[in-house]
């Protein structure tokens, strides 16, 4: 059987995993890549065994062997390259978020749907199985009504002054940071797992370097390299390091989250307790093959990832037999294979589309408005 010929479009941190993923669904192959450095994305292509490396995306997107394009640019590239693969006929996979602007996210669902093309959004943090298993006990009533949910989203990569990505500065990145980066995956997630929707929200930012040193050199996302004093240059920052979010969802749910990537010693760390009148669950994505489960007449327990003691549909997200761990990697692939199977058979599996992507531009610009203006906003 042919293999769906795909391209990768950015390769930083985010672009390999994709390849990667993309390559561990056994139905596609990532035939060529495109970076902003040409020099280096055709050494990134021969690393990665990909057999072409284009200087600039309007080429790879004019190649007609590629089906599927994966967009993993900075976020203000998003809109205007997701746009132009689906105008060249391609189906699109775009990293969070979809666009800058809730009118470019509108228009790019309306042209997916006239050109009859699978758009996904790449929120692969829901396809963990301990995450689809909560999903499951919701849908069956295991926790009783839901009373409150609490969590966090935090990393370290951003603790020193010193650490810099383009993800600082508004131009690339819109009007949030750890919202938009690390957040949307958290409201995504819940938003998900429940069923429900936010419905408002009251935000606090903090903003603990109002400068930041950026490297005069390449420094790529996590890789901790330090370099000499002379190397940087400072630059004023306007988006948060910090956010704590009230909200409410649906009728009743009351909740919060912490967002942060100051915090010292988390390295990437999505975190939710969700209690409801018959039982509470707490899920640590550090520790992602564990569910604790707590219950007022009877003993707390964990459930260690195990197909064959989950719900059908969380055992679906499970290669390996219980005691082989997976993680971030295996939930991108196993949201690569619904999209996918979609992309091919037309199924309408279950993955994160252009709604969804649209949803969390809708979430972040909520938060930020009531940050700024210190009051509540209704979605």
């Amino acid at each position: 059987m042919s293999r769906v010929k795909v391209g990768v479009i950015g390769l930083g941190f985010i672009g390999p995993v994709h390849v990667e993923a993309i390559r561990r669904t056994g139905v596609a192959e990532v035939v060529a890549v495109c970076g902003n450095n040409f020099e280096k994305a055709q050494k990134k292509a021969a690393e990665m065994g990909v057999d072409r490396a284009y200087p600039d995306y309007k080429q790879l997107l004019a190649d007609p062997e590629i089906e599927v394009v994966h967009i993993c640019t900075p976020n203000n590239l998003h809109y205007q390259i997701s746009k132009e693969a689906l105008l060249a006929g391609k189906h699109v996979v775009c990293e969070k978020p979809l666009a800058l602007e809730m009118e470019q996210c509108d228009e790019l669902i309306e042209l997916g749907k006239k050109l009859n093309k699978v758009c996904a959004v790449n929120f692969n943090m829901r396809a963990y199985p301990i995450v689809q298993q909560v999903r499951d006990m919701i849908e069956r009533g295991d926790l009783g009504e839901i009373f409150s949910i609490n969590g966090s989203y935090t990393q370290d990569w951003m603790l020193l002054d010193t650490d810099y990505s383009w993800r600082a500065e508004p131009k690339y990145t819109g009007c949030t940071r750890t919202v938009a980066d690390i957040g949307s995956h958290w409201f995504d997630m819940i938003e998900h797992i429940c069923g429900q929707r936010v419905t408002s929200v009251c935000a606090d930012f903090a903003t603990f370097y109002k400068v930041r040193k950026r490297p005069l050199k390449p420094v790529e996302t996590y890789s901790g390299k330090i370099l000499e004093p002379g190397d940087y240059e400072e630059i004023p920052v306007e988006t948060e390091d910090y956010s704590t979010v009230l909200f409410r969802m649906g009728d009743k749910i009351h909740g919060s989250c912490t967002t942060c990537q100051t915090m010292a010693g988390r390295k990437n760390r999505l975190y939710f307790e969700i209690a409801g009148s018959k039982a509470m669950v707490v899920w640590d994505s550090e520790k992602c093959n564990e569910l604790w489960i707590g219950s007022r007449e009877g003993a707390n327990q964990t459930l260690i990832r195990d197909a064959s003691l989950m719900y059908p549909n969380a055992a679906g997200y499970t290669s390996y037999p219980g005691g082989h761990n997976e993680g971030f990697a295996d939930s991108m692939k196993h949201h690569m294979i619904r999209i996918y199977d979609d992309i091919i058979n037309h199924s309408g599996a279950s993955h994160a589309t252009f709604e969804d992507g649209r949803r969390e531009v809708e979430i972040c610009n909520a938060v930020y408005e009531s940050a700024v203006n210190e009051k509540w906003v209704k979605l």
